[in-house]
């Protein structure tokens, strides 16, 4: 009897720990899964929108100056009042885009800058690979056919809840249509 304990023990214990690693992909899974059935409520679980859409506008913007963050006041005041007056009234791009559950379900599959431009079903279903591994924080990247990168970041919000808060593009621009299958 106590073998069996002991055995139930070492076998919750193995659970655990593998559930602890597993969860960030079964939550980039559960991303996919949910903007393919359009389910929105799943994906306002599953997605931290307001930082998503905080981290894709400096990406969008193409300043790469708006990727750094801004200087203080109290560290460089000359400089931060020379970014607001750069910076001035410009529009925001528009990251709202890429967060339609279609746009979501074709980052997951990594169409990268073409997910909001009338991405197609993709036949293939990359899987993600980990390029990074902390205890609270987890990037997960998907390659596309001509290996542009988006990179998925997650964070933890509970011992097995994690929240997608960052999605890192690839580099260059979004096209304005999507290129043929043959090309």
């Amino acid at each position: 009897m106590k073998k069996l304990f002991g055995n139930l023990v070492l076998l919750a214990i193995i659970a655990a720990v593998v559930s602890f690693f597993a969860a960030p992909a079964v939550a980039f899974f559960a991303i996919r899964s949910a903007a393919d059935a359009s389910d929105v409520a799943g994906l306002a679980r599953l997605i931290d929108f307001p930082a998503v859409r905080q981290s894709l506008r400096p990406q969008l913007s193409g300043n790469p100056a708006a990727l750094t963050p801004p200087p203080s006041f109290l560290e460089d005041p000359i400089g931060a009042v020379r970014r607001q007056l750069e910076q001035g009234p410009a529009a925001r791009p528009d990251a709202d885009g890429y967060l339609t559950p279609a746009a979501l379900a074709a980052l997951t599959r990594g169409e990268g800058r073409r997910a909001p431009h009338g991405a197609g079903a993709a036949t293939d279903t990359p899987v993600p690979k980990p390029v990074f591994w902390g205890i609270n924080r987890v990037r997960l990247a998907v390659d596309d056919e001509g290996r542009s990168r988006t990179v998925f970041t997650f964070e933890r919000k509970g011992p097995f809840e994690w929240k997608l808060v960052h999605v890192g593009l690839p580099d260059g621009v979004a096209p304005t249509e999507r290129p043929a299958a043959g090309r």
